[in-house]
């Protein structure tokens, strides 16, 4: 029987690992699971080594082995909810996904006088706004499933997203300063909508645009493009993202990009248009052909007012709502195409097949 190793051999594993040492590193990460004192530190490095090599199922096997030792740890039940949502089970990870709440990333969940919605027939209801806004763009899709069955929904979204909600049938509160919440009979986190109404990823197309421009903003941006603008380009997201590195392009792939005939810059801060929110974005890319970029709240912006948006994704750190079996389209939003690296780091495979669907469009 081979010996547990010894937190002298998990540094060493470590070490391997960044040295691209895979095998070696996987041998002494098992090992370290069968050491009580290593094997919370032991399945995350194993998993992390596991995700790189899109050994999906084998990641999600050690982590729910970990969780059956400690069921009630948020950071292990929302990891592998996660791997679960990758891998299309969505029915599986819905309960566990819940627990993102008890995370250090976890959710300001609000104090209201009435009782968390489980599901069951109400009359109205308080949608709470969460996660990051490429997550909240994603999930208001179901707030008109809420307003179809006939409850009244309150809408608490924060002020980049709250104008391009007016057409969703709820009543829209701005997350800012102080706020009138009116009484309902329950409240729900906007990400435990998928989970309380029992979305599959098999029920989930048929939906491609939800939300819309605002008409004051599309008059206010008529005509404001400049001549034969057709692409709106988002090379690279957030420097404050853990998975920025990865998921951006390098200066050299953003600048091939942008010197496309008819690309216009979308990334804020470094756009020539002066958008102040995704109501000026949206109004900007309702005007364009096509939306590429990488794996930003933009991709989600596109997707909800149903533009044509090519998505860029990374090898490493592959976002679960992109799904794990190398598909090219989205159940999330059928105006999406993806472009996955086909390997860590290889965005000149990801460009070049973008390119080559691209060719048609700028040819004379």
């Amino acid at each position: 029987m081979t010996a547990p190793a010894t937190p002298a051999e998990l540094r060493g594993a470590f070490l391997a690992h960044l040295a691209g040492r895979d095998a070696e590193a996987e041998e002494a990460y098992r090992r370290a699971l069968a050491n009580p004192q290593l094997r919370k530190p032991a399945y995350r490095h194993l998993t992390r080594l596991l995700e790189g090599q899109h050994r999906w199922a084998e990641a999600l096997e050690v982590a729910q082995a970990v969780l059956a030792d400690a069921p009630e740890a948020a950071e292990i039940r929302t990891h592998v909810a996660t791997l679960l949502l990758g891998l299309g089970r969505y029915e599986e990870a819905g309960p566990l996904f819940e627990a993102r709440a008890g995370t250090a990333a976890g959710d300001v969940r609000p104090k209201l006088p009435y009782p968390e919605w489980d599901g069951r027939p109400v009359r109205s209801l308080t949608v709470w706004d969460e996660q990051g806004l490429g997550d909240a763009l994603q999930w208001l899709r179901f707030v008109p499933d809420l307003v179809a069955r006939g409850i009244a929904v309150t809408l608490i979204i924060r002020p980049q997203i709250a104008p391009l909600c007016g057409g969703l049938g709820a009543s829209v509160v701005v997350a800012s300063g102080q706020m009138r919440i009116p009484v309902a009979d329950a409240w729900v986190m906007l990400g435990s909508l998928p989970y309380r109404l029992g979305v599959t990823v098999e029920s989930l197309p048929g939906r491609s645009a939800y939300l819309v421009a605002p008409d004051a903003r599309r008059e206010a941006w008529r005509g404001r493009l400049r001549p034969g603008a057709r692409f709106g380009v988002v090379a690279k997201g957030r420097a404050e993202h853990a998975n920025n590195a990865h998921r951006s392009l390098p200066p050299e792939a953003g600048a091939f990009l942008l010197s496309l005939p008819g690309a216009e810059n979308l990334l804020p801060g470094e756009s020539a248009l002066p958008l102040k929110d995704f109501a000026d974005t949206a109004a900007v890319i309702e005007q364009l052909e096509l939306v590429i970029a990488v794996d930003t709240s933009i991709v989600h912006l596109a997707g909800a007012i149903g533009k044509e948006c090519w998505v860029l994704l990374p090898w490493i750190g592959e976002d679960w709502r992109w799904l794990h079996d190398g598909r090219q389209d989205s159940p999330w939003y059928p105006s999406l195409r993806l472009y996955r690296q086909p390997a860590p780091g290889d965005w000149a495979g990801a460009l070049t097949a973008l390119a080559r669907d691209l060719q048609p469009r700028i040819s004379p």
